[in-house]
């Protein structure tokens, strides 16, 4: 950043008087640009007969690669609005949210990844711009190889556990190394 959204005039990064972190600070107006990490919301949808939709990616990162339908949330709506509307998006799906499912953090990207349960409402799909192919796949079809991010991943082979239990819970987890790493369930 080198100028203030606020004022235009330039700003300077360092530590604010009373902060503890290093942030943009105009040098004209003294706001002070806070950088705070950005929300995935997601959504794992089931058919009434217990497939999941997944989406093939045609953006990058990760184009042609499998997903959940998920994105970064806009403001002004709560998360499970933005896993809805995402799944939209992606893959012309209406849902009815279930439960909380997931919420990873990936540190190094500066993201934090919100995944929802839910039920297709009337099993009805297509696919969005964002997706190449949106498919209902079975658990044992998962192309487990081919699935976009690690944050994913956990979070489907946890929805399957908790399935095959008949007991759902909310699971966190984290992504700690600088990389796209496997999820590592949080200690508590």
């Amino acid at each position: 950043m080198k100028y203030c959204s606020n004022c235009g005039e330039t700003v300077e990064h360092k530590i604010p008087e009373g902060d503890s972190f290093p942030r943009y600070v105009c040098s004209a107006c003294d706001i002070i640009h806070y950088q705070n990490p950005n929300n995935v919301v997601g959504c794992i949808a089931e058919s009434s007969d217990g497939r999941i939709l997944l989406c093939k990616r045609a953006i990058e990162p990760r184009l042609g690669f499998w997903t959940i339908p998920a994105g970064f949330m806009e403001n002004k709506e709560t998360t499970a609005e933005g896993a809805l509307r995402e799944t939209m998006e992606e893959a012309e799906a209406k849902v009815k949210i279930a439960s909380l499912q997931s919420v990873i953090d990936v540190p190094f990207a500066s993201q934090v990844h919100i995944m929802y349960r839910g039920t297709l409402i009337d099993d009805a799909f297509g696919c969005g711009p964002e997706s190449l192919e949106c498919h209902l796949v079975a658990e044992k079809d998962i192309p487990w190889d081919d699935i976009a991010f690690p944050t994913v991943t956990f979070a489907l082979k946890s929805f399957f556990a908790d399935r095959t239990r008949n007991e759902y819970e909310v699971h966190t987890a984290a992504i700690n190394r600088n990389r796209w790493d496997i999820a590592q369930p949080l200690p508590f």
